[in-house]
């Protein structure tokens, strides 16, 4: 069984390789510039300006992996995002979901932030349809705001996901990122 294990390991990390590689060659196709622009970015995963969810989920990927925040991805910023969000451990995973969430940068999660989460695209996989977003960051910051000061830093964003298994599937954004991925990439596929 274990063997059995490694082999299906082994053979889902050849296909976020042979994934990433696609997504590559899509990458040299539509931007021989070299700088992917957010609409290109929502092209290349065929995401239209009518789903507001798919957007807003698309543009916080691209801000997070904008790295010198000229308002483009280059091919290493890009490759660096896929084999984050289809490769990454638990710990990079989270630390990239925390980034992504702390929309000043200021190293903290307020109220605001946390109740902009995109987490529409999570609904089904969790109990939260029936819950308003300030009923959602109620409970987060219950579960996860140590100190109870407002705020929450990364140490506490880390651990509260870890330790309570609602907050781990609702601010682990990454998971629901690599289903996308995946899921768009299939839809990239079919449509070349």
């Amino acid at each position: 069984m274990a063997e059995a294990m490694g082999q299906e390991e082994s053979h889902n990390e050849e296909m976020d390789l042979a994934r990433i590689h696609e997504l590559c060659v899509i990458f040299m196709k539509e931007c021989p510039s070299g700088a992917l622009h957010l609409h290109e970015l929502k092209k290349i995963f065929g995401v239209s300006s009518s789903s507001v969810e798919e957007s807003l989920f698309i543009e916080t990927i691209f801000n997070s992996f904008d790295t010198n925040k000229d308002n483009t991805l280059d091919f290493l910023e890009y490759v660096a995002a896929l084999h984050l969000i289809l490769r990454g451990n638990l710990e990079d995973r989270l630390k990239w979901s925390f980034k992504m969430y702390d929309n000043d940068g200021n190293g903290r999660l307020d109220r605001t932030e946390v109740k902009r989460l995109p987490h529409g695209a999570l609904d089904k996989h969790l109990d939260i349809i029936s819950m308003t977003p300030s009923q959602i960051c109620d409970r987060i910051f219950e579960l996860v705001d140590q100190n109870n000061d407002g705020e929450i830093t990364l140490l506490e964003f880390m651990e509260g996901a870890q330790k309570d298994e609602w907050v781990m599937n609702l601010l682990k954004l990454d998971v629901n990122a690599t289903g996308w991925v995946i899921q768009n990439c299939g839809r990239l596929q079919s449509a070349t």
